[in-house]
């Protein structure tokens, strides 16, 4: 065997070195189409916009020119028709301060006799010093003609000698669960801005007094979301102490429930709501655990396969995944289109996204488009899942509204650090529960809260 070049003399090579050297370009050329893959990962790497992590864990925040959301054309600011909403002054005032002139600005003649004319007023909105109310209970005893003294009792949830009321209990759930504020400086909030003498322990103490008198109505929660006809679902991970553990949650547009657990999996779902769902499409981001659950339907966020569908773009330059975000972004502008009266009749628009899909889970991916080709037959396993959201009015396409449920206890840990115990993680998950689905009702938290603490379950 002969190899000629233009710049060297013939070389004579054997057969079998020849052979080697195929073997070898053949080897070299697989390792190339690895390193070029793997280049292009590095280089189009996952973060918040094209995916579902977190943008905490975004290495470089990604552009702010990256989302998904699309241009409206309308102008920053509030909108043509807006009603705006300014400072009121108030037609009864707590206390009138009278500015009456005593001498005349231009000869200085005493004018403190003369009547004075009222001109103009303004109002200066202010805190007043903050007190604490002390309420004393006295019994006291009548003695019958028959000799027997008769006493009163103290109220049931008069304990001790002295103790603090139910408002101070509703204020440090307030503060703990929906203000995000650590121990310790809420004790400085109630000792330097309430006068308030209280220690973190005595805190640690009114805040499960509190939590106590809450596990029954968070109950209830519990049991109304396991009949519901439409539930979201996530979860999110959690630093104990330095151990792992997790927060779910299952939300409606009425109710809130959030749960501690040490387990990601089916046990934790099991054990919250033993016979599932069944009444319920679930609204999830493709969590295993979530797509075991026993319910009625499926709806998976239409905003996590956009990103996943971006990433890919990125990635590869995928047309097949263009097509489908675009696809999706479609469905989602026919949801919002639609009339709940719509539902009930034939709808062409749907239909015909109906056959696209079809037509994209079909399609042939490059070889050497991996990723997206193992996200095409996962979506296939969950073909009737994706569109579930145009079927139904109550049904949206994305999990937006469970993110947002949980996103407190990410809120939380950033202020506060991280929980010590389960028993803590737990006591935020019933706090914020019940806070989140006051929120819903469209009450005044405080208020619900102050409610709450009042309830005596004795």
């Amino acid at each position: 065997m002969k190899l000629a070049s233009k710049f060297h003399p013939i070389v004579f090579i054997s057969k079998k070195k020849y052979q080697y050297l195929i073997d070898l370009i053949l080897e070299l050329r697989v390792e190339n189409e690895k390193l070029k893959a793997r280049i292009a990962e590095l280089e189009h790497h996952k973060n918040s916009n094209n995916s579902s992590i977190p943008p905490s864990k975004d290495e470089n925040r990604a552009k702010r020119n990256q989302s998904l959301r699309e241009r409206s054309g309308k102008k920053p600011g509030a909108q043509t028709g807006h009603e705006g909403s300014m400072l009121e002054m108030t037609d009864q005032p707590d206390i009138i301060i009278k500015h009456v002139p005593q001498f005349c600005q231009c000869c200085g003649m005493d004018v403190s006799e003369l009547k004075e004319e009222f001109i103009d007023k303004r109002q200066v909105i202010d805190l007043p010093e903050i007190k604490p109310e002390y309420t004393e209970h006295r019994i006291y005893g009548k003695k019958c003609s028959c000799g027997y003294i008769t006493k009163c009792n103290f109220p049931e949830d008069v304990k001790t000698i002295i103790q603090y009321g139910h408002r101070i209990e509703s204020a440090i759930s307030y503060f703990y669960a929906r203000q995000f504020i650590p121990n310790l400086r809420m004790k400085e909030i109630f000792n330097h801005v309430f006068n308030i003498p209280i220690s973190e322990g005595g805190i640690n103490y009114l805040l499960k007094r509190f939590t106590s008198k809450a596990k029954p109505f968070y109950e209830i929660i519990r049991q109304i979301l396991e009949k519901a006809k439409r539930v979201g679902s996530d979860e999110t991970g959690a630093n104990i102490n330095g151990k792992n553990g997790w927060f779910w949650v299952w939300q409606n547009i009425y109710l809130t429930y959030i749960q501690f657990s040490l387990n990601r999996g089916t046990d934790t779902i099991n054990k919250v709501f033993p016979n599932g769902l069944i009444n319920a499409i679930l609204n999830s981001d493709r969590w295993a655990s979530q797509l075991q659950t026993t319910v009625k339907g499926n709806q998976l966020c239409t905003s996590h396969l956009q990103r996943d569908a971006k990433y890919l773009v990125e990635l590869y330059g995928s047309i097949w995944a263009s097509k489908l975000k675009a696809l999706l972004t479609q469905a989602v502008k026919l949801k919002d289109r639609l009339l709940p009266i719509d539902f009930l009749k034939g709808i062409p628009e749907r239909d015909q996204i109906e056959m696209e899909l079809d037509s994209l889970l079909w399609e042939e991916i490059d070889e050497k488009h991996k990723k997206a080709r193992t996200f095409q037959k996962k979506l296939t396993k969950q073909r009737n899942s994706i569109l579930t959201f145009l079927y139904n009015p109550d049904v949206p396409p994305d999990n937006n509204g469970s993110e947002r449920a949980i996103r407190n206890v990410k809120v939380k840990q950033k202020v506060s650090g991280y929980f010590k115990s389960s028993e803590g993680a737990q006591t935020f998950a019933i706090n914020r529960s019940i806070i989140d689905t006051i929120i819903k009702s469209g009450n005044n938290v405080l208020s619900g809260l102050n409610c709450l603490a009042a309830y005596n379950p004795d």
